[in-house]
């Protein structure tokens, strides 16, 4: 049975009054020997039980306490149960409020390391990405350098393959500005009317050479003269579509197919990009737009691709409050969606 301060208290000053009053009866017939020994009793019984309570009630659980300080500094959340008998409400509160604190704090570390891996990892495959342009345009300039610029086949040769090196290098930085930005919350979508279907033609005729070198074929799932009239940031639409029709080109199968479809809701359009490649297993499927994040490792070189494509995707699509979801089988393809509003009137 436990007991809290208040009942504690009680069966003191009970205790206390019968024996005052237990005195006070008996006092006539008391000598003066008899009154000191009752004094000695009325004191010694109302200092064992002020001294017992105080034990019980409070020193024992400042004890609780600083063993459980003890266990804090050990990291050993789990709870620990108190084995006075009597409890203490505001200590109790206490100490309760010390694990709050704790466990917060501790949350808290576990964030922020988590965080300082992530921006470790992040650094790393920065470094890399720039490292492989960088490196192949010195290796070509310096082959100039030393002597092969006097053979014109080879000067052109190598001038187009450094070009093309700083030119990818130009397209990760401004995918690495493009999602710095985007996390910050600075970019700002100029969003008004357009009509979506010729946007994805021309996305078509952009990836068109890619595609039929993998002998892909895009397909647009709407009628010819049929319009889809959207309200948002048509260049960051097109960026989208863009990004994900290339992915799906890169992870595509010779013969393949890829669909791009528009279902009309009634205040959105689901817009869905969907492809008959290898597909993607399920573990994968939560990360694929992490910066960086490749399925297939062996592609970690492949300098046509920054690896920030996916992740500039969802970042576009929530900027226009919405969300991007994935659905993949391996062997079966994968399917891409997410809605935008409707073109207001």
């Amino acid at each position: 049975m436990n007991f809290n301060s208040r009942t504690l208290a009680f069966f003191i000053s009970l205790a206390v009054a019968f024996v005052l009053t237990a005195f006070l009866a008996l006092a006539s017939y008391f000598s003066s020997q008899g009154l000191l020994v009752a004094l000695v009793l009325v004191f010694i019984s109302c200092f064992i039980l002020v001294h017992f309570s105080y034990e019980a009630l409070v020193f024992r659980e400042v004890k609780n306490v600083y063993s459980s300080l003890d266990k804090l500094r050990r990291q050993d959340f789990k709870k620990v149960e108190s084995k006075s008998t009597f409890t203490a409400d505001p200590l109790r509160k206490i100490k309760e409020d010390i694990y709050l604190i704790a466990e917060r704090k501790q949350q808290e570390i576990d964030e922020l390391k988590q965080l300082q891996a992530m921006r470790s990892e992040f650094l790393a495959d920065v470094s890399h990405e720039l490292k492989t342009p960088i490196f192949a345009a010195q290796g070509f300039i310096h082959t100039l350098l030393d002597g092969a610029m006097d053979d014109p086949n080879v000067r052109d040769k190598f001038l187009l393959k450094a070009a093309k090196s700083l030119d990818g290098l130009d397209v990760l930085v401004q995918d690495l500005i493009s999602i710095s930005q985007f996390e910050k919350g600075v970019v700002k979508m100029q969003k008004r009317n357009f009509d979506v279907v010729p946007l994805v033609r021309e996305v078509f005729e952009q990836l068109e050479q890619k595609a039929a070198q993998h002998e892909i074929t895009f397909h647009l799932e709407t009628p010819p003269d049929e319009k889809v009239l959207l309200f948002a940031d048509p260049n960051r639409i097109r960026q989208v579509f863009t990004n994900l029709l290339d992915n799906a080109i890169k992870y595509g199968h010779k013969g393949g197919n890829i669909w791009v479809d528009f279902n009309e809701g009634r205040k959105k359009y689901t817009i869905t990009v969907k492809d008959d490649g290898k597909g993607i297993a399920l573990e994968h499927i939560n990360r694929i737009f992490e910066r960086f994040y490749r399925i297939d490792k062996s592609r970690a070189r492949d300098t046509t691709s920054t690896g920030l494509g996916l992740a500039i995707c969802k970042h576009i699509v929530e900027a226009h409050r919405s969300f991007i979801s994935v659905k993949s089988e391996i062997g079966k393809g994968t399917t891409i969606r997410f809605k935008l509003q409707k073109a207001k009137d």
